[in-house]
């Protein structure tokens, strides 16, 4: 059948079962290495218009072995590095920032994603509470949303004065041109969908009970100002793209896609190189003969239901 020869409620049909297909892979992610990739998944009844599900995880797990040596790079040379991730509601800034942090270790990359501001730190000066979170020598830190909040949503909504909005494209520049003199790495993603997938994924978030958290009422109101957004975005890359702090683009209408272009571009904006680990020889079981382990109370297990 051609692409011709499709109704649109056969191609609407095919876009529901891709979604969902992505759902279903996300629960795949953690228990695939590449020997078991060819059992796992089948092509046949996969819809096409996206990456092939097999080059997908390959690739994935190849990117993620990249990540960790990265994340290892970063902690022996103690580098600082800053991620921000921008866009419009479900343009699948989470599901890239899950991906990165997948594997890698917690306590070296951390996600900060600061709810709405306090009574209190809104007196403070606005970036004041976004430095908290930057990162000390030897840590990534990812920001699933940023001080650019001020360009978009605080814009929009009206939680800003033009004066606020103003002065934040004063300060930016320089606040970042301040960072990066620090040693800090910075990178800048916004994501970019159509009109027409945020429309859908909106729509998939309300009918999967799964989903429905994600979706909140700022959400829906923002839904109804796509061309507010739409120019306000159009504003702030006007503003803050900038030679030492640009701005990428991730077309991000195909989720799979985003994910595989977003990890490869990152790791080519960092001068990573493998770094050598020291061998792990574990020591001998040292064993006391007077040591006895007494029995557990049954009550203290947690029942057998499955």
């Amino acid at each position: 059948m051609t692409a011709s020869d499709r109704t649109p409620e056969m191609a609407k049909r095919e876009r529901i079962i891709r979604e969902m297909t992505d759902d279903l892979d996300e629960e795949l992610e953690m228990e695939l290495d590449d020997a078991r990739l060819d059992e796992l998944l089948d092509e046949t009844d996969t819809p096409g218009a996206t990456v092939d599900r097999k080059l997908y995880f390959r690739e994935l797990l190849r990117l993620q072995g990249e990540l960790v040596k990265l994340q290892d790079w970063v902690q022996s040379e103690k580098k600082k590095v800053v991620v921000l991730f921008e866009g419009r509601d479900s343009a699948g800034k989470g599901g890239v920032i899950k991906r990165i942090t997948q594997r890698l270790n917690p306590r070296i990359c951390r996600v900060a994603a600061l709810p709405a501001p306090s009574e209190r730190e809104r007196t403070q000066w606005y970036f004041q509470r976004y430095v908290s979170h930057l990162p000390a020598g030897g840590e990534i830190v990812l920001f699933d949303r940023s001080w650019y909040n001020r360009a978009g949503v605080e814009r929009v909504m009206g939680f800003c004065t033009d004066a606020q909005y103003q002065e934040f494209f004063q300060t930016v520049p320089e606040f970042e041109r301040m960072l990066i003199r620090s040693g800090i790495i910075l990178v800048k993603y916004w994501f970019s969908i159509t009109d027409d997938e945020q429309q859908f994924r909106f729509t998939m978030r309300i009918k999967d009970p799964l989903k429905q958290w994600k979706l909140s009422p700022m959400d829906v109101e923002a839904r109804s100002r796509w061309e507010a957004y739409t120019k306000a975005k159009e504003t702030m890359l006007e503003h803050t793209h900038l030679p030492d702090s640009p701005w990428w683009i991730v077309d991000a209408v195909d989720k799979k896609r985003a994910r595989l272009n977003c990890i490869a571009h990152l790791l080519s904006q960092m001068p990573y190189q493998e770094v050598a680990r020291v061998p792990v020889v574990l020591p001998p079981r040292v064993r006391n003969p007077d040591y006895h382990r007494g029995p557990i109370p049954p009550e203290m297990y947690v029942p057998s239901k499955y």
